[in-house]
């Protein structure tokens, strides 16, 4: 199973196939996801340090072209974590959390 490791933080295996935002909330990481993993708010974002996980989906492209951070998400190698389907291990720098933001998490995502 891969693993998926919080920069500065815990790394913790996940079932393959998974997808990050739910990985992230059911390991204790408080990543925002307003939209309900839709990839519509963006707000579940996440930096990818290490691991092969930088191509768009169409949804996520759509999104950041939408809230106008198309470019700059590319550049800063950010994702959404609602769209990454977890199959091998990765490094990630979450962006927006409860503890960051003050924010509530929003509802669950769909598997």
């Amino acid at each position: 199973m891969p693993y998926v490791t919080i920069f500065g933080g815990q790394t913790f295996e996940v079932e393959k196939g998974k997808k990050l935002v739910l990985a992230l909330e059911d390991n204790g990481v408080n990543i925002l996801h307003r939209c309900g993993g839709k990839a519509r708010c963006t707000t579940c974002r996440v930096e990818i340090m290490a691991g092969d996980y930088l191509e768009l989906t169409n949804k996520e492209k759509n999104a950041l072209s939408n809230k106008g951070t198309g470019n700059h998400i590319i550049e800063d190698f950010l994702r959404l974590s609602c769209q990454i389907i977890v199959n091998d291990d990765i490094t990630i720098r979450p962006i927006l959390t409860v503890e960051n933001s003050g924010q509530p998490v929003g509802p669950r995502p769909e598997e």
